[in-house]
């Protein structure tokens, strides 16, 4: 069986996809499309940069979704099963058929907008701890939270011995402190704007939900597998509260990759820019064929 993976935030370059926009008129027609909902050249701020506008999480998140759904839509290929990781999930629901492309895109837009304000409202930040178990770092997340009385959370679960935090600056900084102090391979800050996946989402989370209740969510085409829970559904109810869910719980992405191989999955193929998902996929499994579309 096949599963598709869809990257999220991070998965950003300047120039992306800017080769299948020239050689792919299928491709080119959906990023105009993206274009024109948006209102702006999002293309052009893809193509061209500068970097620092297109890794506003405003731009990033429909920059990522519209290369990853417009790439897969050029492929011609029905999913067995379909992940997406954060924002991939969108790209996810759009492959399966849950949403249209106009109701999906318009959702990410507005999620990469709400996210953006929260972080400005509540100022927040991520680190990444690499070579401890996943229950070392939920204590010292823990810990750190009752010293500084702010938030600090494991956010995303993205393979044995890799997860990032979410939390206050402050928190996240103590976190990253006892993280070192218990012999981690490596803490360090990552450059976000913002505790994604986190408590100080909340804003985002509320307003996001108003919207999700407007929309219908169709029957994929294949089973979807949830951030939030890990585990594949073919409810559309389901599918839509994970996709809110998310918003302040972590990723859990190692056990999602771990369900989808037992379920099944002997190819991954990841749709989007870059190679983030594959390496993911290399550290927690073995005996699968993996490659990617970017």
């Amino acid at each position: 069986m096949r599963a598709f993976i869809f990257p999220g935030q991070g998965s950003q370059k300047v120039g992306m996809g800017k080769n299948h926009y020239d050689s792919n008129e299928k491709f080119r027609t959906t990023l105009e499309k993206a274009n024109e909902i948006m209102g702006i050249s999002l293309s052009k701020i893809m193509f061209e940069g500068p970097s620092e506008q297109l890794t506003q999480t405003k731009f990033t998140q429909p920059a990522i979704f519209v290369h990853s759904v417009a790439l897969f839509e050029t492929l011609g290929q029905k999913p067995d099963m379909v992940a997406g990781h954060s924002l991939g999930e969108f790209s996810a629901l759009a492959a399966s058929e849950v949403l249209d492309f106009e109701s999906a895109f318009n959702l990410v837009v507005l999620r990469g907008s709400l996210m953006q304000e929260a972080g400005t409202l509540y100022p927040g930040t991520m680190a990444a701890i690499i070579g401890m178990e996943n229950e070392v770092v939920e204590k010292i997340c823990d810990e750190a939270t009752k010293a500084i009385q702010k938030p600090v959370v494991p956010a995303n679960f993205n393979s044995p011995g890799q997860v990032v935090i979410s939390g206050d600056v402050d928190s996240v900084k103590k976190a990253v402190e006892l993280a070192k102090e218990n012999g981690c391979r490596l803490a360090k800050l990552l450059p976000v704007s913002g505790a994604f996946h986190s408590p100080l989402m909340q804003p985002a989370y509320e307003a996001l939900k108003e919207r999700l209740d407007e929309i219908e969510f169709r029957q994929p085409v294949c089973p979807v597998y949830s951030n939030f829970t890990a585990t594949a559904t073919l409810d559309p109810d389901l599918i839509k509260e994970n996709l809110l869910q998310q918003l302040v719980s972590p990723v859990k992405w190692t056990q999602t990759i771990q369900n989808m191989a037992g379920d099944g999955a002997a190819d991954f193929v990841e749709v989007g820019p870059g190679s983030v998902l594959q390496g993911l996929v290399k550290r927690t499994l073995n005996n699968v064929n993996i490659e990617g579309y970017e």
